[in-house]
């Protein structure tokens, strides 16, 4: 029996998020919750898929299932129960605290998954690569964190298990997001008040946050930042690792990173190419590891680059729902 899911939000991640569910074999997307009119989303995922897809009325249709679409905006006006979802999948990055979960939860949600970072305590941070063993049934209010705070987290988690890292300095050549103005525009800080579509603009990130919880030994030792970049589409991080080791050059490096990504298929790999932004779209990887930027610095500290975009994530975002589908499956055996 397919699993079955509802969207909280129908914008790039969430349409991504259907679009790689209309082509497994084992997700449906049932119910589809959003501000906007059922026609103009149906237009938008049009727009960039490949899955054909017909709208009648307010059910959006293609060859494997059937999703409803519901115009709301909060997430207590959604009755999941009705639909019979497994899990929601949150995928506004606006709903992040652990009240607006419960609601979904007291809506007949079974779980709620975050696309993105939580502002407080949930049950649990689950990135596939790093910690998936960890899952519990009794988990209820999840996230899957981001794509950054993902490729970051994959990259050390990789050199922490042959090397000792004293301490990261991360920044990330982000696109620009659904919440910058094209235009400058009074935001909510000076900075994001500028056009996307024409500055590099500072800002900050908080996978550093939540590093330990994701990482509990390099707690307290990674720094995170971002550019917002004016592309629209992939994105680039650039991790400075201060080792301890200081016989560590780019050759051991690289073999190092190498050997990880190969115990990840499908989840981090390494690239020779001379590769730019535009060549990692539409990747499902989480982590493309550019071996040919590696660089070191001094005795200690070596640069690495690696690419990513938001199909990854939400690749990841149904990785996670697999997870625990497949362990309620086993403790209901």
């Amino acid at each position: 029996m397919a699993i079955r899911i509802g969207l909280m939000g129908f914008g790039r991640i969430g349409r991504l998020v259907y679009e790689l569910a209309s082509q497994s074999n084992d997700i449906e997307v049932v119910v589809i919750a959003d501000i906007g009119r059922p026609d103009i989303l149906h237009y938008l995922l049009s727009a960039e898929s490949a899955t054909q897809q017909t709208l009648h009325g307010n059910t959006l249709v293609n060859p494997r299932f059937s999703a409803r679409m519901l115009r709301v905006d909060k997430p207590g006006e959604i009755p999941w129960d009705v639909f019979g979802v497994d899990a929601v999948v949150d995928c506004t990055g606006i709903f992040r605290d652990a009240a607006s979960m419960q609601a979904h939860l007291d809506n007949g949600a079974n779980r709620v998954l975050l696309r993105t970072l939580p502002t407080d305590h949930i049950d649990r941070i689950v990135v596939p690569g790093i910690n998936a063993h960890t899952i519990a049934a009794g988990d209820r209010m999840l996230s899957a964190g981001s794509a950054t705070t993902n490729a970051l987290c994959l990259l050390l988690h990789i050199v922490a298990q042959k090397l000792a890292i004293d301490c990261v300095s991360m920044t990330t050549m982000h696109c620009y997001t659904s919440d910058q103005s094209l235009q400058d525009y009074a935001g909510r800080d000076f900075r994001r008040s500028r056009s996307a579509a024409e500055n590099i603009i500072p800002n900050t990130h908080e996978a550093e946050r939540w590093i330990m919880t994701i990482l509990p030994a390099l707690a307290d030792k990674v720094m995170t930042n971002t550019l917002n970049v004016p592309i629209h589409s992939g994105c680039l991080l650039d991790a400075n690792l201060v080792l301890a080791d200081a016989a560590i050059d780019v050759t051991a490096f690289n073999a190092i990173v190498r050997e990880g990504a190969a115990a990840l298929p499908g989840i981090v790999a390494v690239t020779e190419d001379p590769i730019v932004s535009s060549d990692v779209l539409g990747s499902t990887l989480s982590l493309l590891c550019d071996e040919q930027a590696t660089e070191k610095a001094g005795k200690h500290i070596i640069k690495a680059l690696g690419w990513y975009e938001n199909r990854g994530h939400a690749a990841r975002l149904l990785d996670v729902v697999r997870l625990y589908h497949a362990l309620d499956q086993q403790e209901a055996a």
